[in-house]
Formats: structure tokens, sequence, C-alpha cells
């Protein structure tokens, strides 16, 4: 699967030579991108943070699937202009997806989803019989 791409423009705008010498070799100008993702654990939950600027809730896709979290987005972009004569087509398409395994303890059921200014928080809980407990000790 695709990710985002990040277009780096080269250091001189006129160096056509090494912007095509970048093109054909290992480090191509064109740079695949994803999310960065933060993960934490409290005593009842994991949670996880992810960086999605510039993406509305309705961009993002959030599945489960076994123990597979799946964390997705497709966006696709148009624009036509007519201008002097010319007709300008620009099209672009963005999409990543990331997954995580879920820990034996994590509530499939149970996991959510909040979604504001650009950071997504994944709260999965713990299922209670995974959460510690004390077991007394009886003495005969």
């Amino acid at each position: 699967m695709r990710g985002l791409i990040r277009y780096t423009r080269p250091n001189n705008l006129f160096d056509w030579n090494g912007l095509l010498d970048d093109f054909f070799t290992d480090t191509p100008v064109w740079k695949s991108r994803t999310p960065a993702v933060d993960v934490s654990e409290t005593e009842n939950e994991y949670l996880m943070e992810a960086e999605l600027p510039g993406l509305t809730d309705k961009d993002i896709e959030l599945n489960v699937e076994d123990n597979i979290l799946t964390l997705s987005s497709k966006q696709e972009e148009s624009r036509e202009e007519k201008k002097n004569g010319y007709l300008i087509r620009e099209r672009c398409n963005q999409e990543f997806a990331r997954t995580f395994v879920l820990p034996k303890d994590a509530d499939r059921e149970k996991i959510k989803g909040e979604f504001k200014n650009g950071l997504l928080v994944v709260t999965i809980p713990k299922t209670p019989e995974a959460k510690p407990r004390k077991i007394d000790v009886k003495s005969n």
C-alpha cells in the first residue's frame, strides 16, 4: 500500500540535472510518509495517539479484525480549471495504512476512537480478567 507522499524541493530550482539524478537513484525526490503514532499503557487501558493533520473524521478508517487493528485513510482530490482556452486538470491521491497487533488482554469490542484538531486518540480497554487482582492467602 502506498503511503502519504511528500515532495522535497531541490536546493537549486534550476538544477534539473540534480533533480533527474534524484529521480533515477535510490534517494528519490518523492518520499513516503506515514503518520506518527504514540502508544502508552495505563492500568486499565492502552492509548494510541496518531497525528493526522489536514484530515477529517470522515477521511479516517479504523478497523479490527481478529487481533489486528488497522488505521487507514484514502483521499482523492481533483481540480479542474479553464483559463485562456486551456483546460488544467490536477488529480492527487493520498493513502496510508498502519497495522498494530493487539495484546491478548485487549477488549476488542470496546475500542473507541476520538478525533479532534488533527489528533486521533484510540482507547483500547483491557479485559476485566486481565486486570491484576489480589488473592487472599488463608492459613490452616
